[in-house]
């Protein structure tokens, strides 16, 4: 599809816009609205990650296999692949991909957010209930991402060749 390969052309928005309701053309430009912002915000953090980041790796100060450094750095990496993650989901959105955010991407961004919770929890502070907590929320959300999966995989075998993350 020439719109995803290049999205800045916005051939298939040209070709659709006279077609779309009001409501569709504000939908739509709400969704390449907030791409933009959230891809401002991502290349804040990622500047902000590589200020502190690399100064401290060329004078030899960052130790990874501190545990404390460990947290604060891949808690930052995470931090950026969910707003990566959120970002093409609105992409998709905007593209005409999908007309809807999908369920399932909602809930693999919840999931990378659990999971950034994990790497920086610290299991001194936290109490167990609320580490069981997370992982029983962790837990629920994998269970229903594997069923709505499964569902997809019954109803339309084919689509996967087409989009691997389907």
């Amino acid at each position: 599809m020439a719109s995803v390969r290049h999205p800045w052309l916005l051939r298939e928005t040209r070709r659709y816009w006279p077609v779309m309701s009001a409501y569709e053309r504000f939908e739509h430009a709400v969704a390449f609205l907030l791409s933009f912002v959230i891809a401002m915000l991502i290349t804040v953090a990622l500047i902000q990650l590589l200020l502190q980041v690399v100064p401290l790796l060329l004078t030899g100060a960052l130790d990874p296999l501190d545990h404390q450094v460990f947290q604060g750095l891949f808690g930052s990496i995470m931090t950026l692949l969910i707003a990566l993650e959120f970002k093409h989901s609105i992409v998709r959105v905007a593209l005409r991909s999908d007309s809807v955010v999908q369920v399932k991407t909602v809930l693999l961004i919840a999931l990378l957010a659990l999971s950034r919770k994990f790497v920086v929890l610290d299991t001194k502070t936290m109490e167990p209930g609320m580490v069981a907590a997370l992982a029983g929320t962790t837990l629920v959300l994998g269970l229903v991402y594997w069923l709505l999966r499964e569902r997809d995989d019954r109803t339309r075998p084919h689509r996967r060749e087409r989009d691997p993350l389907a």
